[in-house]
């Protein structure tokens, strides 16, 4: 959807990876198509495009895969493919958007006539490294809401032999209420690192009967956090609009983990909460009877302010071209078992990201890694780091926030 007066934003659903299998990908695109009402001759445009890109997986890629998925916002409904290989790379993307240049026959059309037929081609590629290729289909004439390319993107992958994926994401605005602006009440001690933190003051057990008796300046003790993080009590949603993001994982992974995270996300989506920690426990009360999940989320406001507040393992970090500060989050099942919530008060930098995903992927990236995709859309950056840091061995996902709007 797109917030009115707000960012932009797109939801996604109707997911499906394609690996070696390019006449199931082009019947695939066709059905979208037909469905969502692209119309005849535009849903042949896209089917087109994906019948190229298909074709340059199986001749020039290594390890290649191809994503559908439907986006939408409260007017119109299209068709995103995102394609991801692991190499050889493009030396020239320049020139290989040039028409007529192939250096192994295929379609005819190019990836420059995909990048005309597309409402928005972008490609990001490093020789012996790989490819990421994004194109979005929308109902010809543009819907006037199309405007600006979404804050948010992200993208999930099952584990191997699943046909769903346990893990999910989703955004959502936020156009301000009555408590838009309010303080933020909050009591610093310099200098405290994660490793010093007594964890009865953290969770509220400690003498004195307070639960929020210890609020502290936190700062990341992993390797490469060059931020801090505030802790604070009592947060507040900042004046004007904001966006809320969130991360899920549910537990295990195939049909019962897909139930739980749907369940995230349709809590998350139709709830009222403003702040992280409201959000997060509307989701902890609409996962109860599931298995539960490992839950992130959080709240991005035009001046950088981000508040996060993360159960479980998933990842969370604000990234630039030369540093990555790591967000806390705590142990806990949402559904199940949650400590004292903690919102945690970080700053993103003017031309960096918040980067949330599920232990599908390693931690052990670095700002480098990403150094080159951020002037990218969040959806391409997402797929980038999913191929440079997907384990292959648990479902994955995927979200990238940008802070500018």
């Amino acid at each position: 959807m797109i917030t009115v007066g707000g960012p932009p934003l797109l939801d996604c659903e109707d997911s499906a990876w394609f690996r070696d299998q390019p006449e199931a990908a082009r019947g695939a695109a066709a059905a979208l198509g037909r469905r969502i009402g692209l119309g005849e001759h535009r849903t042949a445009q896209l089917v087109l495009a994906v019948a190229e890109l298909g074709t340059n997986i199986t001749k020039h890629a290594v390890d290649g895969s191809m994503l559908l998925r439907v986006l939408r916002n409260r007017d119109v409904a299209g068709v995103e493919v995102l394609v991801v290989d692991g190499g050889p790379g493009v030396a020239d993307v320049a020139a290989a958007l040039r028409d007529g240049v192939s250096s192994i026959g295929t379609l005819g059309i190019g990836l420059g006539a995909v990048q005309r037929l597309a409402d928005r081609f972008d490609i990001h590629s490093v020789p012996g490294l790989g490819t990421v290729q994004l194109a979005r289909f929308w109902p010809h004439p543009l819907h006037a809401s199309l405007v600006g390319e979404a804050v948010v993107g992200g993208v999930t992958r099952p584990i191997g032999g699943e046909a769903v994926c346990g893990d999910a994401w989703a955004a959502r605005g936020d156009t301000g209420g009555e408590a838009a602006g309010a303080p933020v009440a909050r009591t610093e001690r310099p200098g405290v690192t994660a490793a010093a933190l007594d964890w009865s003051a953290m969770t509220g057990t400690g003498s004195g009967g307070s639960r929020y008796a210890a609020p502290v300046v936190q700062r990341s003790s992993r390797p490469g956090a060059g931020g801090r993080s505030e802790l604070v009590r009592g947060a507040t949603a900042g004046p004007g609009h904001g966006v809320l993001v969130m991360s899920c994982d549910g537990l295990g992974h195939g049909p019962m983990a897909a139930r739980a995270s749907q369940a995230a996300v349709q809590a998350f989506r139709t709830g009222a909460g403003r702040t992280p920690e409201q959000v997060m426990e509307e989701v902890h009360r609409a996962l109860r009877g599931t298995r539960g999940a490992a839950v992130a989320i959080a709240r991005l406001e035009p001046g950088g302010r981000v508040l996060f507040c993360g159960i479980g393992n998933i990842t969370a970090s604000v990234v630039d071209a030369g540093s990555r500060a790591n967000l806390l989050s705590h142990p806990g099942i949402v559904g199940a078992q949650m400590r004292q919530l903690r919102t945690y008060e970080h700053h993103l930098p003017a031309h960096g990201v918040l980067v949330m995903h599920s232990d599908g992927l390693s931690e052990r990236w670095r700002p480098g890694d990403l150094a080159a995709l951020l002037h990218h859309p969040p959806a391409l950056i997402a797929t980038g780091l999913l191929r440079q840091a997907g384990t292959r061995r648990d479902d994955a996902s995927v979200v990238i926030a940008k802070g500018a709007w």
